[in-house]
């Protein structure tokens, strides 16, 4: 009888070696950005969590590296770093290399909207498209005819489920001046760290945060709009995430065998838990097609953003059935 084979160990693949920087070889803050460029290029990174590239990436880690805000790193490109704040950059340049990590959790922080938020490894990383549109689509009769709403300052509750680290009920309630928040999530850590922002932000008095599987702790209580940016990972997809995803939580990706699982749900109990005029707002990444298909008689309608096409729909209570 034929032995049967050893099954082959994975060998690892070794970290990329950073180029040598001997002193003075970097000066400003433009040259830093040129060597991280070229050492993320290298390292062939994935870029998906709050940057889209290595140049932004690069940028986001040198600045907050000198405490800069996004907006204030072309005014200092050609000024000229400190030794030890060179070696606070080179030193972040390689963890972001050798762990692999998102640059949100090497600096425990976040931009949405030109807004700051504290980020680690208890919660993904927030890079919803709700964010724009809530400014694009929900500006009341006055904006330019794309508006979903005809007055922000009439919408007296949001829900935002699945809310992680609380980015999106934040930016809610800078967007509906009047509304009473409540943000959900299943996962203990995840509202932890949602705490901290509210706290941050001082919005205590507007947003609740609660514990639970979608809208069981919220009672029978109904919303102008409800917010969602669920699990949608399908089962090839969570096999495939890349290595920076993969040091996220697997439970704010997985959706199931086919993405799905907890839009089903979403879809079948909102309803009960919005107002006659409210709406769904849902973030569903690329299901669309398997969305259209398992329910095609439901009239979505599909927002896209600067950076995304028909990855989002909207849908009013009316129209749920």
């Amino acid at each position: 009888m034929a032995k049967k084979a050893k099954a082959a160990v994975p060998r690892k693949t070794a970290a990329p070696r950073l180029p040598k920087v001997n002193a003075g070889e970097l000066a400003t803050l433009l040259d830093y950005l040129r060597y991280a460029v070229s050492c993320f290029q290298n390292a062939d990174l994935v870029f998906a969590h709050g940057t889209t590239d290595p140049v932004s990436e690069a940028a986001f880690l040198i600045g907050e590296a000198l405490h800069l805000r996004p907006e204030q790193f072309e005014s200092f490109v050609t000024a000229r770093v400190t030794a030890a704040e060179g070696k606070t950059i080179l030193d972040l340049i390689a963890a972001r290399i050798t762990t692999r990590k998102p640059a949100a959790y090497l600096v425990n922080k976040v931009y949405m909207r030109d807004l700051p938020f504290y980020i680690d490894e208890r919660v993904i990383v927030p890079r919803s498209f709700i964010g724009e549109l809530l400014e694009t689509h929900f500006g009341g009769a006055e904006a330019d005819g794309t508006s979903l709403i005809d007055d922000p300052l009439a919408v007296d509750s949001v829900l935002d489920l699945c809310t992680g680290s609380g980015c999106l009920a934040i930016l809610a309630s800078r967007h509906f001046p009047n509304a009473v928040i409540d943000a959900a999530d299943i996962s203990k850590d995840a509202l932890a760290v949602a705490a901290r922002n509210v706290a941050a932000y001082d919005l205590g008095e507007r947003i609740s945060l609660h514990r639970g599987d979608l809208f069981a702790p919220l009672s029978q209580r109904r919303y102008d709009l409800i917010i969602t940016n669920p699990p949608y990972v399908d089962a090839e997809g969570m096999a495939g995430l890349p290595r920076e995803c993969r040091a996220e939580p697997a439970l704010a990706f997985d959706g199931g065998p086919d993405g799905l699982d907890i839009i089903h749900r979403i879809l079948a109990e909102a309803r009960d838990h919005l107002t006659a005029e409210g709406g769904l707002l849902c973030e569903v990444g690329r299901d669309r097609p398997q969305i259209e298909a398992a329910y095609p008689d439901l009239p979505l309608l599909w927002l896209d953003t600067e950076d995304s096409e028909g990855e989002v729909f909207w849908i009013t209570a009316r129209d749920l059935v």
